[in-house]
């Protein structure tokens, strides 16, 4: 079992909740200011495998890791109980897996919120590029100590919006990851083993929404030409609920409104 956190309970068990999944080497504690600004809703965190305090806890792909979360939330709800799931990065890929491949049979997920999350690759060629990159990274969270790795992770493109405080603080926080776990998780979720998703996210219609960064350029690009509907965040980069909590807060706020009626 994963671990996970519950805030702000139900009143019933058929009261929707909000379910968030995090990216590579963060946490539930990573949501924590989004949640404050969630009072009145319900909300549950995961810690992933290979994370937090799931670090001992391997899955070996997308179906076993799903299939994880599945279990773990069928201990907090019911298998009626409405959920809007939110996925950050590595989360949203997960939760666009499952919903997409059918990997959460025993949950009523009504709502998908991606943070950050890429569709996938649409080309074997990319594919093999990528798997090479993840596997050169994987083994150096294995074999090196981690605080050197994550300083030439939080160089890449994909954080260009961090100024140098931020990096150092990403890097110190992230360093009580086990290497060795991340590594595995990365190889077991990465990109180049994902299905290209977006065609069936586009069937889900209006049920699937997309949060990026206007300083994220890429994904600001993705978001745009998916065809889902989507919400820019000014001021924030990649990652969007930690630079701009109160600013993510207020989406889910609103998505949960439009969809469940209830105001949280």
């Amino acid at each position: 079992m994963l671990y996970s956190r519950s805030y702000h309970a139900q009143s019933t068990q058929y009261q929707p909740v909000v379910v968030f999944l995090h990216g590579l080497l963060g946490s539930g504690e990573d949501w924590l200011g989004c949640i404050q600004n969630l009072k009145g809703t319900p909300c549950i965190t995961i810690d992933l495998p290979g994370h937090g305090q799931s670090r001992q806890i391997d899955c070996s792909d997308f179906l076993s890791c799903c299939k994880r979360i599945e279990e773990t939330l069928l201990q907090h709800i019911n298998s009626d109980t409405p959920i809007l799931l939110v996925g950050y990065s590595m989360g949203g890929r997960i939760a666009m897996s499952g919903i997409a491949l059918n990997y959460f049979p025993s949950l009523n997920i009504q709502y998908l919120i991606v943070e950050g999350g890429n569709f996938g690759l649409s080309s074997e060629l990319d594919r093999k590029k990528r798997y090479q990159n993840d596997q050169a990274w994987a083994k150096r969270f294995t074999s090196e100590p981690i605080e050197h790795v994550l300083s030439d992770w939080y160089q890449q493109s994909v954080f260009s919006s961090l100024n140098h405080e931020q990096r150092q603080t990403l890097t110190t926080k992230r360093s009580a990851n086990l290497g060795a776990s991340v590594g595995r998780m990365l190889l077991a979720t990465s990109l180049a083993k994902q299905e290209y998703l977006l065609e069936a996210m586009l069937e889900k219609g209006s049920k699937t929404h997309y949060v990026f960064g206007a300083q994220d350029e890429k994904f600001r690009q993705m978001a745009k030409r998916s065809g889902l509907s989507y919400s820019q965040v000014a001021n924030a980069g990649h990652n969007v609920h930690h630079e701009q909590p109160l600013a993510f807060a207020n989406i889910i706020k609103n998505q949960f409104q439009t969809h469940f009626g209830e105001q949280s």
